[in-house]
């Protein structure tokens, strides 16, 4: 991978084990070779995990992450990575949520992202988080996420 737009990513191509949280976690980004053009990017990952912090439950959520990259692309196995490190740490679903939308702003400086995080019920109540960063760019395709609203057994 040397001499390529890739050749700076510490994680890719190698083994490389789960960060014990967040913090720890390195997120990579690479050049996005299509900077000219306007286009959304979207990462779903439906089994996120996370721990209550007051009673170490673990907590499950949907998370859909949709971005306008600007200059730069996250890389795909440092956002896996990052999203897994949250496994073993408690906080609760808003501050995981919009943590995460805020960690990639800071990393890719994209034109505009958005964060849905659709959490399980604890306790008989779902709760979903959603965070931008501003109105979708114009002339852009950003589709519905897709993640219907929790409906239980009604």
């Amino acid at each position: 991978m040397s001499d390529s737009i890739y050749s700076g990513l510490q994680q890719l191509g190698q083994a490389t084990r789960m960060p014990a949280s967040p913090d720890e976690a390195t997120l990579e980004r690479v050049p996005n070779p299509q900077a000219d053009v306007a286009y959304c990017v979207r990462f779903t990952a439906p089994e996120f995990t996370s721990l209550c912090p007051l009673t170490g439950q673990p907590d499950f959520a949907h998370l859909v992450i949709d971005y306008v990259p600007g200059g730069w692309l996250v890389e795909s196995k440092s956002l896996k990575l990052y999203l897994g490190s949250f496994r073993n740490h408690g906080a609760f679903h808003e501050d995981c949520t919009v943590s995460i939308g805020r960690r990639l702003v800071a990393l890719l400086e994209p034109a505009w992202l958005r964060i849905g995080g659709y959490w399980y019920p604890r306790g008989g109540i779902p709760i979903d988080v959603f965070w931008q960063t501003a109105a979708p760019p114009e002339g852009v395709w950003i589709p519905d996420p897709g993640v219907p609203p929790y409906r239980g057994r009604g």
